[in-house]
Parts: C-alpha cells; structure tokens; sequence
C-alpha cells in the first residue's frame, strides 16, 4: 500500500519524472511516484487493461519482459488504443482534451508516458535558442553536465543508415549542405539521429547474410524492424531492461526501483496539489490528492517537496484547478514544433541508380534515423512508417482542403493538400518508392497559446484541459522556409513528384507551458508555491529551437533534482 508520507512525491512518470526519482531515490530519499496510466511489463498487473491488479510496485523484481511482449504487440490499432491519454480500463474511454480545428494532441497515459511512443530522438537543443532568443533563466552551459549524464544513461548513438536514410543524405550533400559532427549543433547541416535506441546486432548488417531468428538471445539490440511509435518490445525474448528503446520506462524506472527508495503507484490521478500558508507567507506545498482511477476511491499523501511531471498540458491543468495563486503565465507560451510532412515519390529505376534497388523500404530500419538541423527554423526528419501511418500522416489531413482546391504552379511541391481518389491510390501505390521528411519547426512562446480550464467543461477529474494554438506569422514563415528546403534535398535525391501536406497544427512535442523565468525559477521551483517543482516539459522556456525535446527535458529533470538536494535536503 502507499504509505502516509514521504521525502518527495513525483506527479507522473513518463519521461521527466522518473530522471527526477531516480536522482533524488540514489540520493537516499524517499520517493512515491503517481502515475495516471497503467504500468505494462510489471507483474503486480499481469492484466492491466483488464483488472486492478497490485498497489505499488517498489521493487525492479516485479519488471517483466515476457509481460512486456505480451502487452506490446506492436499492431497499430491496438497499440493506439492502450497507448493514447486514458485510463487502463480502455471500456470507459479516453480523458478528452479540447483542440482546435483539425488538428490533435498526442498524449500517452502509463508508466513511461510519451516515451513509450516516441521514436528515441535524443539531440540536444540548440545552442542559441538558449543563450541568444531571451527566454531561458539559465545558460546552455548549465545543462551540458546533465546531457552527458542522461546521453549516458539512454546509451544515445548514432542511428544506423538504412535505404531510406542513405538517400535523404544523398539529397541533402547534393542540395549543398555540409555533414554536422558535433553534438551541439550551431549551423545548418544533415546528420544521423542521435537515438537512445541500442545499435543493431552486428549480424544484421546487409553484408552479414544473416538468416536466423530476431529475437533474443540470438539477436541483441535494435531489429531495424520500426516499432517505435508502437511501444518498441524488440528484441522478442529480451529481459525488460534489455529492450533496445531506452523510454524511460526501460531505462529511469528500473534505475530507481534498484534505489529501493521508489514506491510506483499507477492508476493514480492526482487532482489536488494542497498547501499550507503559516503567518499568511507564501503557501508551502504539503502534499497532493489522488483518486484511483478503477475504484474512483480518492486519497492524500503528504511529502516535504512535490514534482509535477504530468506533462506540458496536464501539469498546468492540475494547477489551474487546484487553490493555488493565480499566474498569469501558469499554461501560456505553449510551442508545439509547428509542423508539416513534406513527401517524395521515386521511379524504380533512379532508385536502381541511386541505391543500387528500385525500392527505398521505409518501413526498414529505426522509425526516424536522419534529420537535417537548421537553428533558427528548426529541423527536418525521416519518417519511416507503415503504409497506414504515413497516409495518415502525409495524405490525411490539411490547412488547404483537398489538392484539387490548390494551385502549385509555382511551388517546389507538385501537390498540395489532402489527397483523395486516384491521386490517393497512384501515390499509395508507390508506398515502397517513397519518403516522408517531418517538418519542426522553431515555433515561439506566446502568451495567446496554451491551455486552460472551462468549468462547463469537466471529466471525473475536474475541468478538462482546453488547448489554444495559432501560429505567428514568423512560426508559419519557419515552417514554410524548412518545407521548401525538404522539397528541395527530395528533389536532389531523384524524387519524380513531391506532396505537401500543409498539415494542421497537432501537437506532437508540447513544452512550455510552466516556464522557468515566468511560472519558475532557474531552480524549476514555483515562485508562488514553496517546495513546489516542475520536472517535465512544460518548464522548458521554449521549444528549444525546434530539436527533439525529450533529451533536454530529462537534462533540465535531472538539474532541478540536484537543485532541490540543495535547497531542502
């Protein structure tokens, strides 16, 4: 059971707060860590989706790998459905959050939180968006010791060039762009992903014939078989801390509970944070209020400091509608990487010429294993996907209607929009001839963009989130400058025909909702709250120039740990 009180209690475990347990746990305190989601791969809930299953797990004896693969079978469908923002009790729906327009919010929901979808992106933000756009407390310099410990801790490599890769490269080398090498990139140039995915097995080098079992352990490390966005179990057979993706629930979770200063406690949905205000000061966090989410049964735990870590939409929502003071930033400046999917479809014979086959095989390999940095707009990445994701992703919606309604006689894209029809079949047909680039761009804090809560608008928990969202006129100029650079390193890598997808706002990467210098300190610790820190993305001061931003939110976790062993321990 969860006991009375502790040292330190962390509100969320995906991909912030177990940094933040794990650091404060090896530092000798005790820890409770409140999970909305289930906890898959632990076998105090053989079943999590289906029964209540245990109270705590403290121990990392209860991990299991076998459990893991069972629970994660990497279909699609399925794996949306176990994976997106809800309780583990899938029958009862999902936890609605407001969007605007066509666009969406990916939130995942379980020990691991969105990293147990993401593809394992890890490079470091840039450097000037830092140091030179004014928005940070801090300087770039405060977080290189910590990107060292976290690179360390996810084993972050170079991703391994497949087809796909190998022809974006050519692309981009073509278009005039150098090869970057550093990890602290400052100019514009093309590189491979910085993963916290383990590097394959040698024997599945395309020279090494190998032709056995993918599975453990005859094969250790990645497969290159994707799986990434659908919970990443492989290789099959693999203990749980031998997984290839290094999510913070295969790499931090295990981390802390060998501590044995970690109690886990999933299915908890914490919805008051509760203060203590002596001699009329500034209130002093004392503790948080929780409710199962299979038996509705609420409880309180007290602590001496409490992180929140439920993420860039959930972490302001918890204040918003908690009796905590009003601020005007707590749920403003939200940057979602403003974003767009720029394509290229291929003849098999320049592929032939180019790669030496008549395919590029995007569905082999790492998910996304290259990427093209410009700081100051913001990055490209190749996607690889199944067919279903990318027409999803590519084809399946548009700001600009349908391509009939857009003219692109003088555009670098041959489409524009949402494709139907003929169009639609002819472009699918060609799903093994082509390649899909992300556009993320630099997107800035501004205070219209954010979230907040309507009492007309209320779940089991209290006022929903309600997400506001429009781009400024510089983020659209961002986004439109890196899409027309992705057509150009297509079309220099042989593409017959290039699509844009002139995409909605989504909300893919959200940061920056609780930001250090407005909402924080430089120590993440609340200026209105005492004893009150924030461990996850929205304490980030802005999109940190467009990179991936899971490498420096866990940097930025792991600091405000080592701030709060200084100021209350």
């Amino acid at each position: 059971m969860v006991a009375d009180d502790y040292d330190v209690i962390v509100v969320g475990a995906g991909g912030d707060g177990p940094v933040a347990a794990w650091k404060l746990a090896d530092a000798g305190l005790s820890v409770l860590v409140l999970e909305a989601g289930p906890f898959y791969g632990n076998e105090k809930w053989p079943k999590p989706s289906e029964e209540p299953g245990g109270a705590v797990s403290s121990s990392v004896a209860d991990l299991s790998g076998e459990l893991l693969d069972e629970q994660f079978t990497t279909r699609e469908f399925e794996m949306v459905n176990k994976l997106l923002f809800g309780p583990a009790d899938h029958e009862r729906g999902f936890w609605f959050r407001k969007f605007p327009g066509d666009g969406a919010i990916l939130q995942c929901a379980g020990v691991g939180g969105t990293t147990l979808h993401y593809t394992g992106c890890h490079p470091r933000a840039y450097p000037a968006s830092i140091d030179e756009q004014g928005h940070w407390p801090i300087d770039y310099a405060d977080l290189l010791p910590y990107y060292w410990e976290i690179e360390t801790m996810c084993e972050v490599t170079p991703a391994p060039v497949t087809a796909k890769e190998e022809l974006f490269f050519r692309g981009a080398a073509a278009a005039g762009w150098p090869l970057l090498h550093d990890h602290n990139v400052t100019e514009p140039g093309y590189r491979p992903q910085p993963n916290a995915i383990r590097q394959p097995d040698p024997k599945l080098h395309v020279d090494a014939g190998y032709d056995g079992d993918f599975t453990y352990p005859e094969v250790q490390g990645d497969t290159l078989a994707l799986g990434n966005i659908a919970g990443n179990p492989h290789p099959r057979g693999a203990p749980y801390e031998e997984k290839a993706k290094r999510s913070s629930n295969v790499s931090f979770v295990p981390a802390a509970l060998a501590t044995g200063n970690v109690s886990i406690r999933p299915n908890a949905f914490v919805t008051d944070i509760r203060t203590e205000t002596p001699l009329g000061d500034t209130p002093s966090v004392t503790g948080v209020r929780f409710r199962d989410t299979w038996s509705g049964r609420t409880e309180r735990v007290d602590a001496e400091v409490v992180i929140l870590a439920a993420g860039a939409i959930e972490t302001p929502r918890l204040w918003l509608n908690a009796d905590l003071p009003r601020n005007e930033w707590v749920g403003r400046g939200l940057t979602i990487h403003f974003g767009d999917n720029v394509m290229g479809l291929w003849k098999a014979d320049d592929l032939e010429e180019r790669l030496g086959k008549g395919t590029v095989d995007q569905h082999e390999g790492q998910d996304i294993a290259a990427r093209f940095d410009y700081p100051g707009l913001g990055m490209l990445q190749t996607v690889g996907t199944t067919p279903g994701v990318g027409a999803i992703l590519g084809f399946g919606a548009s700001a600009s209607g349908f391509t009939f309604q857009n003219d692109p006689t003088d555009a670098p894209w041959d489409t524009m929009g949402r494709l139907a029809g003929p169009e639609l079949k002819r472009l699918l047909a060609g799903y093994p001839r082509m390649l899909q680039i992300l556009v993320v761009s630099d997107d800035r804090p501004h205070r219209r963009n954010g979230v907040t809560v309507t009492p007309g608008l209320a779940d089991e928990h209290g006022p929903i989130p309600v997400v506001n969202y429009e781009p400024s006129e510089g983020d659209q100029k961002r986004r439109d400058e890196l899409a027309t650079i992705a057509a150009d390193i297509l079309r220099e890598a042989g593409a017959s025909h290039v699509h844009r997808s002139d995409s909605p706002p989504t909300a893919l990467h959200v940061h920056s909702t609780m930001r250090m210098g407005e909402v924080l300190d430089e120590a993440c610790e609340a200026h209105d709250v005492d004893r009150l820190f924030v461990a996850d993305h929205s304490a980030l001061s802005n999109g940190v120039g467009g990179a991936n931003p899971t490498n420096t939110g866990q940097a930025l976790a792991a600091r405000t740990a080592d701030k709060i062993l200084e100021r209350y321990f």
